[in-house]
């Protein structure tokens, strides 16, 4: 296996992606996922929620990508951490033939404030300020699905996780200026296939952020699956002795099975 690590922004050490390509196999080309660790915006969770994801994917028939984005209401700056994104989409599609993937089969799964951003990859990668940031054909940085995994969604006061909306867009603002990153408004035509996960009794990010979601999605009918499994609190990652520090309540193999149910979907011809 190859690894190396990529800087995306320059002048900017703290923003790079983490490559985890496997060694090539005769006539099999791998699918590449991008993986966004959490942390609501403030710091990033990426031991437990970025390279042990890279790692339990690449069995299925995935090269890994894990990134690290701007954090912090002073670096956040509303879209900062979406156009690092999808500077990362666009590394690896410039450099699918070094890294031995299809580049038109990128996809991305996030945690979290991390899975807010993988959604914003699939639902607000039109947006005019990333193209004013970034030079690449319209439509270059979008994920063909998404896996947000107890995703923070939605700014509403009822439900949302709104300490992440004030690292990302800041403190004091409007309603309005947190409704621009509140993703369940934002789902159209244009958006990316998701596969949702959550669990009932998160207790940090509500689970009506995953169905609020997903019922966007069914109104207008872009092609979804969620997966709501019964008992784990916040943070669960892969559910299993890698992740869950010692944590019985985070390793547990029916809630494990998300990993494969996400996997079959991403390799389920659409």
């Amino acid at each position: 296996m190859i690894f190396k690590r990529i800087y995306l922004v320059e002048g900017k050490e703290n923003v790079w992606l983490d490559c985890y390509v496997a060694d090539p196999t005769l006539n099999f080309i791998r699918k590449a996922i991008l993986v966004i660790p959490g942390g609501g915006y403030r710091n990033i969770c990426s031991d437990r929620e970025g390279e042990p994801i890279a790692h339990a994917f690449m069995p299925y028939g995935f090269n890994a990508f894990v990134l690290r984005y701007s954090v912090g209401e002073e670096n956040c700056q509303r879209f900062n951490p979406l156009i690092e994104a999808s500077l990362a989409i666009k590394h690896i599609k410039d450099n699918s033939s070094e890294y031995g993937i299809d580049p038109e089969e990128v996809f991305a799964t996030g945690f979290s404030a991390g899975g807010h951003l993988c959604a914003s990859l699939g639902i607000l990668w039109h947006k005019e300020e990333i193209y004013k940031a970034i030079d690449m054909p319209f439509g270059y940085n979008k994920p063909k699905g998404i896996i947000p995994v107890y995703p923070v969604v939605s700014s509403n006061p009822e439900f949302g996780h709104r300490g992440s909306f004030y690292n990302l867009v800041g403190t004091e603002k409007s309603e309005e200026e947190y409704a621009e990153f509140s993703l369940e408004l934002h789902v159209d035509e244009r958006s990316a296939p998701a596969f949702i996960v959550h669990t009932a009794n998160d207790n940090i990010v509500n689970v009506r952020n995953a169905i609020e979601l997903a019922n966007s999605y069914a109104k207008h009918n872009i092609p979804f699956e969620l997966h709501i499994f019964e008992d784990a609190p916040h943070g669960m990652a892969l559910s299993n002795k890698i992740t869950s520090k010692g944590w019985k309540k985070q390793d547990n193999p029916h809630n494990a099975k998300w990993v494969s149910l996400a996997a079959e979907w991403m390799n389920t011809e659409r």
